[in-house]
């Protein structure tokens, strides 16, 4: 059974690319601390689905369509939350886009494309409820990487320049606001198994790779990333700002 922390119930809690995968396991975790938790994605049907779901069973969640590469847009869908919710008091920035691209062929296009959604829209997202936070004196936001870049994964010179530029990101956030009393981390997952992952890029060879390179020999799935990101959350992590937290079964 997940760990349930009273202080995070009834806090308004936002998480990007909610719809599916990592994600849709830290909405799910969020919904049983009873916050009142929205999030963001651009695949609407899926998202809307999850939000029956959940209402279904008792745990209510919002749900704000956005593409978070379109940053008037991303403002606007975390100016509605607040309105409908309340002051933002926990951002989880986990959207992201994994597909891989050859470095030869990639264009001006396609490099801005890849930063625009795996970094550019997690600094606007932070700057859109940093203000809110400062007022409230409190706040924690939980900016997802990647173990990609620490392993030298080839093939996504992008995702993976994005993803190391992330801790740069949260050590900035987290010294200039800390006096606020706004923690600031980062979570990098391990190859977490979700369906896009099963799908796209897990085959027979890939995963003997896991097999090897992880200590812990067997899958890893998106709620073991989600109890610790909602952790991190709460004030059982009162004293943790600043850092990188790995949770990947013990690859790196």
């Amino acid at each position: 059974m997940a760990a349930i922390y009273p202080d995070l119930k009834g806090q308004v809690v936002l998480v990007t690319g909610g719809g599916s995968g990592i994600g849709e396991a830290i909405v799910r975790r969020f919904a049983a601390q009873q916050a009142k938790v929205a999030f963001i994605d651009i695949a609407v049907e899926p998202s809307r689905a999850l939000v029956r779901e959940l209402q279904a069973a008792g745990t209510p969640v919002h749900f704000e369509p956005c593409d978070l590469t379109d940053i008037p847009a991303l403002r606007r869908c975390v100016a509605a939350t607040a309105k409908r919710l309340g002051p933002i008091q926990v951002l989880v920035n986990n959207a992201a886009h994994d597909e891989r691209h050859a470095t030869e062929e990639v264009t001006e296009a396609v490099w801005d494309s890849r930063i625009a959604v795996n970094l550019k829209q997690q600094f606007f997202c932070a700057q859109a409820v940093i203000p809110g936070m400062k007022a409230a004196g409190r706040g924690s936001i939980i900016n997802l990487g990647s173990i990609s870049w620490i392993i030298g994964q080839g093939g996504m010179a992008g995702y993976t320049a994005s993803k190391s530029a992330v801790l740069g990101l949260t050590r900035s956030l987290a010294r200039d606001f800390g006096a606020y009393g706004i923690r600031v981390n980062a979570v990098a997952p391990g190859w977490i198994m979700t369906q896009r992952q099963l799908e796209k890029w897990v085959t027979a060879e890939s995963e003997a790779e896991i097999m090897a390179r992880q200590c812990l020999k067997r899958r890893l799935e998106p709620a073991e990333v989600a109890s610790f990101v909602v952790f991190l959350a709460s004030e059982e992590a009162s004293a943790c700002t600043n850092q990188h937290y790995i949770v990947d079964g013990g690859w790196v």
